[in-house]
């Protein structure tokens, strides 16, 4: 068995009652009331079912404004107006009164699918069959004159009983094809308010879900984070003693070794160094993710950390044939920035590069003045308020090496990420070297990108901002 339509009215209006001003808007009422006036002469008015007026195709008659200047005439004129608008007729039915003028009204109702909604009221009329006003009218006040009250009712309109109630049957078919058009946009209305009420539900319970999932996250992220840390001091202190142990060893302090025994000893020395870099990295990581590591930041020149880190890679390039150079422009501003952290952040990258430039390669380290945006905070809706250009300091670490492809230019800067290819395999490394450089480089307000070196090769380009307004 389906659904009734005033079931389905019921289920698609969410169960709020439904009213008549719902349905049709007041104009398309009004326009309703003034044509039936201007086809049959009468005055017509529309309620709502709880009695607020909706529509008034209507004006004073002057039988009604006569009477309203006595005292009798005004308490009988208000009385008319209350019976009239008491009168709530059931479905099909028209309920008549005659006013103590003699002048009729029909009041019929205003109902669909079922429901009365409201009521419209025809009149006041004369019935031309009725005798005229008489012994009531009179009785009201004594000053009446009964002459002029006779001439204002034969200014009434004159409609019989079968056609005022001809006139309110058409009345009420005009209103059911208003109404049924209206309930047709009200039930396409709902189901689309239904229908984003749905869809805002799904998408709060699957927000909650995604916001349960990236709290889950982030604690395991933090876990992840001191499991690291403490793992990595736990292990760093044994390794230690390890790599040591094997430094004695391979410095023959103990004895003499065999060729075997000598090639067992730089193995060991050299994979403990590789796991202490890796333990090294490790810390620096869980310190800037857990937002523990401390930055002792002052005003620093950039150029000579930039040699410093130069010169301790020196030796590792002359064993590779590459050759370091260090460019740096004059007068270049200082940067508020922690000295050593800086330090580490440049030999990150010069190792970086010197792993991946063959041999009789070249690394270049240039250290110039540029400029950073300031972006201001975002309205709310991706919107930047405002930006300016502040001074900085770049810092750029050229190579002629294999590259990196465009694909891979922002996952170089993720934990343990490392550019995929056959290229690269025989290249060692931890790949936390990037990793720690990007947090550091946040760290310090700066920004760190890689881009394309022609013909051949990489640039790590670091931008740090200056504390001093202006570049001198």
């Amino acid at each position: 068995m389906g659904e009734s339509p005033t079931q389905l009215l019921e289920e698609l209006t969410m169960g709020r009652a439904v009213e008549l001003e719902s349905l049709v808007d007041r104009a398309a009422l009004r326009e309703t009331a003034e044509s039936a006036r201007e086809l049959f002469g009468a005055s017509l008015r529309i309620f709502s079912e709880a009695g607020k007026l909706l529509a008034d195709a209507s004006e004073q008659p002057a039988i009604y404004a006569y009477l309203d200047g006595f005292k009798g005439g005004q308490a009988a004129l208000s009385a008319v107006v209350a019976s009239v608008k008491s009168l709530v007729p059931e479905e099909d039915q028209e309920l008549k009164f005659t006013c103590v003028t003699g002048a009729r009204y029909l009041v019929a109702p205003v109902s669909y699918d079922g429901r009365s909604l409201g009521r419209l009221i025809l009149g006041p009329y004369r019935d031309p069959a009725a005798a005229s006003p008489g012994s009531d009218i009179e009785a009201l006040d004594p000053g009446i004159d009964m002459e002029r009250v006779r001439s204002a009712y034969a200014e009434l309109p004159s409609l019989s009983e079968e056609h005022a109630r001809s006139v309110v049957r058409h009345l009420c078919r005009t209103l059911d094809l208003i109404l049924f058009s209206g309930h047709k946009a009200l039930l396409t209305s709902n189901m689309h308010l239904a229908s984003v009420q749905e869809s805002y539900r799904e998408l709060s319970e699957k927000n909650a879900k995604l916001q349960h999932a990236f709290d889950r996250l982030k604690e395991l992220d933090r876990l992840k984070s001191n499991f690291l840390g403490t793992v990595s001091h736990e292990l760093r202190t044994p390794l230690t003693s390890i790599i040591g142990y094997s430094e004695m060893l391979r410095e023959r302090i103990t004895g003499e070794l065999t060729e075997e025994q000598r090639h067992f000893v730089h193995t060991s020395h050299e994979k403990g160094e590789q796991l202490l870099e890796l333990i090294k990295g490790l810390l620096d990581l869980s310190k800037l993710e857990s937002g523990t590591m401390s930055l002792k930041k002052a005003e620093i020149d950039v150029v000579p950390v930039v040699l410093d880190a130069a010169q301790t890679l020196a030796p590792a390039a002359r064993k590779k044939a590459v050759e370091i150079k260090v460019e740096s422009e004059p007068g270049l501003p200082t940067v508020w920035a922690d000295a050593e952290r800086l330090r580490q952040v440049v030999l990150n990258l010069t190792e970086n590069a010197l792993k991946f430039t063959p041999e009789r390669g070249h690394v270049k380290l240039v250290v110039r003045a540029s400029t950073i945006e300031r972006r201001a905070d975002e309205d709310g809706r991706g919107l930047v308020l405002f930006s300016a250009k502040r001074p900085a300091v770049e810092i750029c670490v050229v190579d002629t090496g294999i590259g990196v492809p465009d694909a891979e230019k922002e996952r170089v800067f993720d934990a343990f990420y490392q550019v995929d290819g056959s290229a690269t395999r025989e290249h060692e490394g931890t790949g936390l070297g990037l990793s720690i450089v990007r947090r550091l480089v946040d760290a310090h307000d700066g920004t760190v990108r890689v881009e394309d070196n022609e013909p051949k090769g990489a640039v790590f380009v670091v931008t740090l901002p200056c504390r001093r307004t202006t570049i001198a």
